[in-house]
């Protein structure tokens, strides 16, 4: 009995064909692909229409020998990893910019860097050339990674305002300050007048621009400051629980608290009620973030919303642009109020 022979792999469509489908040039197609400059409308038209027909897809290496980039992008967190998987704003974040990219047909790729041993490794990585620019989240003052990304002429954009750098770095962030402000007047128009607060780490952005809100409307409202009142978190629930209980072991008569995020609340919201008090009659509690924390906290929690799908969006906007040769630029987006059972 003879064996049939195999059917044989379909080719795949070559840049050839896509110019032959659409009647143009293969220099003409290649512009397309490479941004389409000094093609004409209706060329790259036909060029798009030909690709969908023929199922081509670009490769990526043969055009990064040409244009000398990655096509890729790097989502930055320089926190340890399990941060990562505890706090749902990095991946509100992730998923965002990944969004945005997609648009763009450009992969993101995710790069952790929680010890100084990774942060060398990952940079030698990126100014090696593997991504064409950096989404930095979650920067520390005194951290130098993206000190040394920017004099390596890195495209980089960070998620909030970068301290001591935010003149050089570009950055999207949300208007941290306003958002603490605007949580403690709505605290303060309950009729509480002790309000304590567990602050972000504060050596971060989001950590001293809200104790500096909180800070700036209890002068305003004439309640002196009491530095018992104040306590530091990391942003995680455990150190939110910690926090909550320290306050309350520091002033008793505390009738409500700003606490920097969602996380942080919903550990803060469980020591109090294990101490025996009720949230909101006893004590009134405000979060920041309105993540799947607040949601998640009994009550829910009233909180400060931040613009995520707006941040990304933006982050990715403003690194295109600087990879395509614009100077830096730096956005600030207005936050939300967002009342709920908490407070």
């Amino acid at each position: 009995m003879t064996m049939s022979k195999p059917e044989q792999r379909r080719k795949a469509p070559t840049i050839h064909d896509v110019a032959r489908e659409a009647g143009v040039s293969r220099g003409t197609v290649s512009r397309v692909l490479n941004g389409g400059h000094y093609v004409s409308p209706s060329a790259q038209e036909a060029v798009n229409s030909a690709i969908r027909r023929t199922g081509y897809v670009v490769n990526r290496h043969a055009r990064s020998l040409i244009t000398g980039r990655s096509d890729s992008v790097g989502f930055l967190l320089t926190e340890p990893q399990e941060r990562f998987f505890e706090d749902p704003n990095f991946n509100v974040l992730l998923r965002g910019c990944t969004q945005a990219l997609a648009a763009h047909d450009i992969p993101l790729l995710l790069m952790i860097a929680g010890t100084e041993d990774e942060r060398r490794r990952i940079t030698r990585y990126i100014t090696a050339g593997h991504v064409d620019g950096v989404l930095l989240v979650s920067s520390h003052s005194g951290d130098p990674l993206a000190a040394r990304l920017r004099e390596a002429g890195v495209p980089l954009v960070a998620c909030g305002k970068p301290l001591g750098q935010a003149s050089k770095v570009a950055y999207v962030a949300a208007d941290d300050r306003d958002g603490a402000r605007d949580m403690v007047r709505h605290l303060l128009s309950l009729g509480r007048r002790t309000v304590g607060m567990v602050t972000g780490p504060l050596d971060t952005p989001g950590g001293t621009e809200r104790l500096a809100g909180y800070r700036e409307v209890l002068a305003e409202a004439g309640v002196a400051a009491d530095d018992r009142l104040v306590v530091s978190g990391d942003y995680s629930r455990a150190s939110g629980e910690a926090g909550a209980a320290d306050l309350l072991g520091r002033v008793p008569d505390m009738d409500a608290l700003f606490v920097a995020s969602d996380l942080m609340a919903q550990g803060a919201v469980a020591a109090l009620q294990r101490a025996g008090r009720r949230v909101p009659e006893d004590i009134a509690v405000g979060g920041f973030d309105d993540s799947s924390a607040a949601l998640g906290a009994h009550p829910e929690l009233t909180t400060i919303r931040q613009p995520w799908d707006r941040i990304s969006s933006e982050m990715v906007r403003v690194l295109l642009a600087q990879i395509g040769g614009e100077d830096p630029a730096a956005v600030i987006l207005p936050t939300e109020l967002v009342r709920r059972g908490s407070a």
